[in-house]
């Protein structure tokens, strides 16, 4: 499998329910961990990207701003499985996209 389609995969895989689970995520969490609103912002835009051009989409400087928020996708105490499910779905489309680019 080509590191295209191992992008495409997780972006199939993630993309639907970070959807749904970005939005609740930032209204149960955003409160107590305001970066997690700037997650939420940043998310969108890169659907956006996604959805202008999602055979390749332009998303590195999202991802560079995701990994500065969130310190590289480490979840803090006390916040739900969710939250968790999160910041592992955008580790690996992360992973997925860079790999895929050349920038492992």
């Amino acid at each position: 499998m080509d590191s295209r389609q191992d992008f495409n995969s997780a972006k199939a895989r993630h993309l639907g329910r970070l959807e749904q689970y970005v939005p609740v995520v930032a209204r149960v969490h955003g409160k107590s961990h305001p970066e997690f609103l700037k997650v939420q912002k940043t998310f969108d835009a890169m659907v956006k990207k996604i959805e202008e051009n999602p055979q390749a989409p332009n998303i590195g400087e999202e991802f560079i701003k995701l990994r500065e928020i969130t310190g590289n996708y480490s979840v803090p105490d006390g916040v739900c499985e969710s939250y968790q499910a999160v910041y592992d779905m955008l580790a690996e489309l992360d992973r997925a996209f860079h790999i895929q680019a050349g920038n492992a």
